[in-house]
């Protein structure tokens, strides 16, 4: 046994010395090791044969939204207008857009026929459309307030003209006719406007108020009527439809010269399923459409009044939608400047929604090939078609109702 010597001065030094290389050791290694897990757990790694590339992350140079500059059309810059005022996150509008014409937005705009530099040219009703295209208010003279008592299924709207009573008849007598029809409750309301003096036209308001009382189907307001008005005569009505009949399941808006096959829409709409009520809207749908520039087409609209593209848009002849739509789209109309075009006017709403109308093969509002015309079994498989008389309309009815035709 050899006697417990105490250690030297300088082998003490050398085991602490020791001891404090090992600790520095084992920080480094706890370090490295952290730093590994971290790298392991942050970078994505790729084992495979080939090597990962990692993607660099492209940092904008420029603001995502930037103020737009004044536009050089009347109706671009009205809805620059709106659309600045319904924005949330601006607090003051640009000096531009200050001019926004008389407070009350029902009296002739002034600054039409300066700010329009072919307004002078342009066709009278077209000047009067422009006059008061802020206007969105007016008295109605004939309203149907119970129409929809007992919440429709299918509300049919129909647009049409004072004088157009055979119209307005034979619709009664078929595609409109009230009630109920293959078990569900369809009911009808005709839309109209009024006439002005300088359109030389007959009084005919007290054989439409005797009309009115003895069908209860008209809704009337007092502006004139007129092509360029129809817009008009679409947001009245959802204004109307919001008060008077929102619980109507579906709504069928067209004009009083087509042909519906009603049996046929409350087959389409029995099999719809569920998930798409609420942004259901289909029709004869038009695509990558713009104003058309030709001074003598009906739908011709001047540079100086709109410039751009059209959003996609169902003809106006006839379109079919959802009811909970229809409410929707009233909102968002308010929220859009008037347009001269009604059906353009429509799919710009829908298009504020964030929606688009859909394509449906039975929607002809451009009628169908002439050697079809008169084949009954041809409009049992079509939903409207554009345009007929009031006789082709009854003859083609009791084609439609005959039990014993039978088609392929």
């Amino acid at each position: 046994m050899f006697p417990n010597l105490p250690l030297s001065p300088v082998s003490v030094a050398q085991r602490r010395g020791t001891m404090q290389v090992a600790c520095q050791k084992t920080r480094v290694l706890c370090v490295a090791l952290a730093v590994l897990v971290c790298v392991l757990v942050l970078c994505p790694w790729n084992f495979g044969p080939a090597k990962s590339v990692r993607k660099r992350i492209l940092i904008p140079t420029t603001k995502f939204w930037r103020v737009p500059e004044r536009s050089g059309s009347f109706w671009n810059k009205e809805q620059q207008y709106l659309d600045f005022t319904h924005n949330p996150i601006l607090s003051s509008l640009p000096d531009w857009l200050n001019d926004t014409g008389p407070l009350d937005p029902c009296e002739p705009d002034p600054r039409v026929s300066a700010q329009i530099e072919d307004y002078d040219s342009l066709p009278q009703h077209f000047q009067d459309f422009l006059l008061h295209m802020r206007c969105r208010t007016y008295p109605m003279l004939i309203d149907q307030s119970r129409v929809c008592d007992g919440d429709p299924f299918l509300l049919l709207a129909v647009k049409s003209l004072i004088p157009h009573f055979d119209r307005r008849q034979a619709i009664r007598e078929t595609w409109g006719r009230v009630g109920t029809l293959a078990n569900r409750t369809v009911a009808t309301v005709f839309l109209l406007g009024n006439t002005v003096s300088a359109d030389l036209l007959p009084d005919l308001q007290g054989m439409l108020g005797h009309e009115a009382e003895l069908h209860g189907d008209l809704l009337q307001w007092d502006y004139r009527d007129s092509f360029y008005n129809l817009t008009l005569k679409e947001v009245l009505f959802l204004k109307w439809f919001g008060q008077n009949c929102p619980s109507a399941r579906f709504v069928l808006k067209g004009d009083d010269d087509v042909f519906i096959n009603t049996l046929r829409v409350l087959d389409l709409l029995e099999g719809l399923a569920e998930s798409k009520v609420r942004d259901f809207f289909i029709g004869d749908v038009i695509s990558k459409a713009g104003p058309h520039r030709d001074r003598k087409l009906k739908y011709f609209v001047p540079e100086s009044v709109f410039a751009g593209r059209y959003p996609p848009y169902a003809g106006g002849g006839g379109y079919l939608y959802s009811g909970e739509l229809a409410l929707r789209l009233y909102n968002a109309s308010r929220r859009v400047v008037l347009y001269p075009i009604d059906d353009v006017y429509t799919g710009m709403c829908l298009a504020k929604l964030g929606l688009a109308p859909e394509m449906h093969s039975g929607f002809r509002t451009f009628n169908i090939e002439e050697k079809y015309r008169f084949s009954p079994c041809v409009y049992r498989s079509l939903m409207l078609v554009h345009s007929r008389t009031p006789q082709e309309m009854k003859r083609i009815w009791s084609w439609i109702v005959h039990p014993d035709l039978v088609c392929p």
